[in-house]
């Protein structure tokens, strides 16, 4: 391995801005930057085959914005920093004293930052699975009464849920939620969207899971005229237990289901597991709370905490969340903006005994130096997922980074991670006129925002699943003014081509 990342080193160390490239995917190239598509665009493309040969390059060394490719060097890193079978836990405690069957005092739900629970995938168990077993923890103890209440315990990440980067209209986003010590439901909530009758009218707009009844929710949202598109956003945030929908959603257009932001999330799965234990036949006298950002118990964030939270609390049992490697598979797969930020939040607590951003990037940059040396400087840590517009990252940088996690013990698990085009999440659409055998060569991350698109990954021979054999790419693109489709279809012809390259050698 050593020998292996010294040639590495070799090559990525003498890569001159006008390289002299033959290959046919760098003619394509050169082609492609002549056309209107790429017409004032920032391009940034590096392309690197297992023995060291560059089959196509651009720009290697200019940084740019990478969207959600972030989510590669995220989960990576997280694999590298915490191990792929790193489990986050949650625990069921209590405050007081049980006497007889009755707990009289309250009971804390405490999280230690897994993004899973109670999350709707298949990796992890439902909310009634879990609250079955959190149920027979109280069972076990003896407890059939609970004189207190139910409290969400969210405390063990510390600062801002989102980065103060993140634009304003995407805090109130399912992908803009952020993150949190204790969640549910992936911190986002449901709601059913559909056109008014007519340009001008309200749109039909309802609340639908999780519940979350403190909440006062507001729309101020019209249907647009024909062909105007979606463009709804939820204005929320944790200060006040308020909402508002805002924009237009056009005539004409389909219902669908919209993912907004929860964020009270501690609050919810309090909420939730107190409704669960009632209707099974166990009360609480108490109700759902949380606890607030100054420690105090709360039922309602319109309204102060009187009571302070207990400082000494029984354990009463633990569960895990499924393992590392899954997170980041489903992370990589759907490009889950949530659980990115939960894997960096637990990087930098790992590191540093804090989970706010400073020390969470501070976590992240030592990996990426003792991963990568002085290349390391090719990569501005701003987030986990990519949304910050703040985040940048060099073609080289990217190359180096995914050939050290292909040289690594952990090569083969962060291969795992990665999709094919054609795999459920967000490479479903793509190259579908290609053959199934080429496509599932492929593993690579997308990145997407407005006027940024970025592919990178690994390209692997015929029969072999070593991703240190593979073509390993970066293909980034900023400021392109042309649509997305024309701007995806010269990336992934390039791709194909990389592929062919492959093939032939």
């Amino acid at each position: 391995m050593k020998r292996y990342l010294l040639t590495l080193l070799a090559v990525l160390a003498v890569l001159p801005a006008g390289a002299k490239v033959t290959t046919r995917v760098q003619k394509a190239l050169v082609d492609y930057m002549k056309t209107s598509t790429f017409e004032g665009s920032l391009v940034g493309v590096l392309a690197i085959g297992p023995k060291g040969d560059t089959l196509a390059v651009l720009n290697p060394r200019t940084r740019l914005i990478p969207a959600s490719n972030m989510k590669l060097i995220t989960t990576g890193a997280a694999i590298r920093s915490l191990g792929a079978d790193y489990r986050f836990k949650t625990e069921l405690s209590y405050s007081g004293k049980i006497e007889g069957e009755t707990l009289k005092g309250d009971l804390y739900i405490v999280g230690y930052g897994d993004p899973t629970t109670c999350c709707g995938d298949s990796i992890a168990p439902s909310p009634h699975a879990l609250f079955q077993r959190w149920k027979g923890m109280l069972s076990k103890a003896g407890i059939k009464r609970i004189e207190g209440a139910i409290v969400g315990d969210g405390r063990f990440f510390n600062g801002m849920g989102e980065h103060p980067t993140w634009e304003y209209a995407d805090i109130g986003t399912a992908y803009g939620t952020g993150w949190s010590g204790l969640s549910f439901y992936r911190n986002k909530q449901d709601f059913a969207v559909s056109a008014g009758p007519s340009a001008g009218t309200p749109v039909n707009v309802k609340p639908k899971y999780p519940e979350t009844p403190w909440m006062n929710f507001t729309s101020r949202a019209f249907t647009g005229p024909t062909g105007s598109g979606n463009s709804l956003y939820l204005y929320t945030s944790d200060l006040a237990p308020v909402s508002e929908l805002r924009g237009t959603f056009a005539i004409g257009r389909k219902p669908k289901t919209e993912e907004y932001s929860n964020k009270f999330p501690e609050l919810t799965l309090a909420y939730y597991f107190y409704k669960y234990l009632t209707k099974s036949g166990l009360p609480v006298t108490g109700g759902p709370h949380y606890i607030d950002r100054d420690g105090l118990l709360r039922s309602d964030p319109a309204q102060g905490g009187i009571l302070k939270a207990a400082d000494k609390l029984t354990v009463l049992g633990t569960t895990h969340s499924p393992e590392l490697s899954l997170i980041a598979r489903e992370t990589n797969y759907r490009s889950d903006n949530f659980y990115a930020e939960s894997l960096l939040r637990a990087m930098g607590l790992k590191a540093t005994g804090s989970a706010d951003y400073d020390s969470c990037l501070v976590a992240e940059n030592e990996v990426l130096r003792a991963m990568l040396g002085k290349t390391a400087g090719g990569i501005i840590v701003e987030d986990g997922s990519g949304l910050s517009r703040h985040n940048g990252v060099t073609p080289e940088a990217m190359v180096k980074f995914l050939k050290v996690m292909a040289a690594s013990p952990d090569g083969a698990v962060f291969l795992g991670t990665l999709p094919s085009p054609g795999s459920p999440g967000t490479l479903k659409s793509l190259m579908t006129n290609r053959p199934e055998e080429e496509r599932l060569r492929i593993r690579m991350k997308s990145g997407s925002m407005d006027q940024v698109l970025s592919y990178s990954g690994y390209i692997l021979p015929e029969g072999s699943e070593d991703p240190k054999e593979a073509v390993t790419f970066c293909i980034l693109t900023n400021a392109t003014s042309a649509s997305v489709q024309s701007v995806r279809a010269a990336i992934m012809r390039l791709i194909a081509l990389l592929s062919e390259e492959m093939k032939a050698a």
